[in-house]
């Protein structure tokens, strides 16, 4: 009778060890629900008012509170400076590291690491990526009036570029300086691309340095459409089907080496108008803020209402987000030289 008892007794507490691990595992998603319900999450962003970057920051700021259990509010704001590195700084120091700080800064960042940047006071792996609501490509502009259309054009003339800071707005002209022989000439510190897109039609500088492709149609339709623009390189790692004609950067080097170094410059472009959280922030609250940005991704009202801002959504998850930034930073030292090399800054550059 004795040995009939024990599998009974077995299962008996199998059953109550199960019915434990369930209601600890909902305790702690009340637990979750309960630590944002009445709280406020701002959404830092690393660049002034107008632009890419707050466009597509301040749309999923209206939207994702809704699917996060508890509905926060979530409050933007912004705060330029250095190309999103006074924001890195601020994620890693000082923000509140509990989940209720989001921030979006320049996809370059994470490369700008990995080339040995030091102005980079942080590590971008430590970050929490939550999504990103599109991962196309960067353009190269130039203004109408400069002449300069193509990049032969860009050889045989100088024009100057606006760029905000030590990333991909800095980094894509040199590189085509180095690489291809071009003769851009950076001007640094504008706070955001709004201010350059401004010093372009007050012919204070003759090109942008670089802006997402959707990010024009949004920002700029009419420049499009009555071309004030001319879209000199789109920098990814395959064209946009709306843009069939222009060239891809890093198919335009001389060399396998020269390719290389520009396909290393292209891979952040995976990266997207990324969101992040602090490090630090339970895994499980940011398993949360992630299942909530990939369910606004789907929301009717929130496509309905980028729809209606001709803002492109092609999103990646926050794992996808972890896994490109954790690869950039694993890059090869040769790779690196080689890049790091032609992105330096040059004679004549300047600073606004």
């Amino acid at each position: 009778m004795e040995m009939m008892l024990r599998p009974t007794m077995s299962a008996f507490a199998r059953g109550c060890m199960f019915g434990l691990a369930t209601l600890a595992s909902v305790t702690a998603a009340h637990a979750q629900a309960d630590f944002y319900a009445g709280k406020t999450i701002d959404l830092l962003i690393g660049y002034s008012a107008g632009g890419g970057y707050d466009a597509y920051a301040r749309l999923v700021a209206r939207h994702m509170g809704n699917h996060i259990p508890g509905k926060p509010n979530i409050v933007p704001r912004n705060m330029p400076g250095g190309g999103g590195r006074v924001l890195g700084g601020y994620m890693t120091s000082i923000a509140p590291k509990d989940g209720t700080a989001i921030a979006t800064v320049d996809q370059s960042l994470s490369l700008q690491q990995a080339l040995g940047d030091a102005s980079v006071r942080f590590d971008n792996s430590k970050f929490g990526w939550i999504g990103t609501p599109i991962a196309d490509n960067n353009t190269l502009v130039t203004w109408h009036t400069t002449g300069v259309a193509t990049v032969d054009d860009a050889r045989k003339k100088e024009v100057v570029v606006g760029a905000t800071g030590e990333n991909t707005s800095a980094q894509y002209p040199r590189a085509m300086n180095a690489l291809l022989g071009t003769r851009f000439r950076v001007i640094i510190g504008y706070p955001g691309g709004n201010d350059i897109n401004l010093a372009m039609e007050r012919e204070e500088v003759g090109g942008r340095g670089s802006n997402n492709w959707p990010s024009w149609k949004a920002t700029r339709p009419l420049w499009l459409k009555e071309k004030k623009i001319n879209l000199v390189v789109q920098i990814g790692l395959r064209k946009e089907p709306e843009l069939p004609d222009v060239p891809l950067l890093f198919e335009l080097g001389k060399t396998e080496e020269d390719k290389a170094a520009l396909r290393l410059l292209s891979a952040p472009v995976a990266i997207g108008r990324p969101l992040f959280t602090t490090p630090g922030v339970p895994s499980e609250r940011l398993a949360m803020l992630r299942k909530a940005f990939d369910d606004t991704m789907k929301d009717p009202a929130f496509l309905d209402e980028a729809k209606k801002q001709n803002l492109d959504i092609a999103p990646s998850s926050g794992e996808e987000l972890q896994k490109i930034v954790a690869e950039i930073l694993a890059t090869p030292k040769p790779a690196i030289d080689l890049l790091n090399k032609a992105i330096a800054p040059q004679a004549g550059e300047g600073k606004k």
